[in-house]
């Protein structure tokens, strides 16, 4: 029983998990572009499901061939990019932001991209995770359980912050257009800044 109690815990710490800062500014770009926290809860499930399938998939092969070559901070790197381009990307497009309050309607804009950028930082996630299981657990089949009750928590985690990312910029929050492109602003040259640090600390 003993072995299990870490499991019962798993989810838990799985919907702490989608809470960290690198998750919420990536998810925060995503949300931006919503004005229903219907749409944005959906980007923040299938953030919540590519994240996982990276944990769970990489995570397996990991324990069941001690690849340890794939807990590579390099990988944390490659996050770091990723937010850099996203915030770059958020700064360069703000004037088609300011000019209208339709943001991107589900037919223009999927659900495509929340999970690739769920894979991602599932990948960077992926390595300190596992061998922090595998030092706990011995037995193969428990540590995939764990990871993929951790993943069903960090979907419910994402699919909350998503949720309540999106909220000012719903149409019944009626925030001035102004007030949500300095939002925007701000937190794209804090995706730009966290990114670089997640890269230098990596490669630096």
């Amino acid at each position: 029983m003993q072995a299990f109690l870490p499991i019962l815990f798993a989810s838990l710490v799985g919907v702490g998990h989608a809470f960290e800062a690198d998750h919420l500014l990536a998810i925060s770009h995503i949300v931006s572009k919503r004005n229903s926290v219907l749409l944005a809860a959906k980007d923040g499930l299938f953030w919540g499901l590519g994240h996982t399938t990276t944990i769970v998939v990489v995570g397996a092969v990991i324990i069941l061939s001690r690849a340890t070559f794939l807990t590579s901070g390099y990988f944390e790197a490659v996050v770091g990019a990723m937010l850099i381009i996203m915030g770059v990307s958020r700064l360069a497009n703000k004037g088609n932001f300011t000019k209208t309050t339709r943001y991107v309607t589900p037919g223009r804009y999927q659900h495509g991209l929340a999970y690739t950028l769920g894979l991602v930082h599932g990948l960077a996630g992926s390595g300190a995770l596992v061998l922090l299981v595998m030092s706990e657990m011995s037995d193969a089949l428990l540590s995939i359980t764990y990871l993929l009750v951790f993943g069903i928590g960090s979907v419910i985690g994402m699919l909350l912050a998503a949720g309540l990312l999106s909220i000012p910029f719903t149409r019944r929050m009626k925030i001035s257009r102004v007030f949500r492109t300095i939002i925007v602003l701000i937190s794209s040259v804090v995706c730009i800044l966290y990114g670089g640090w997640m890269v230098y600390d990596v490669v630096g």
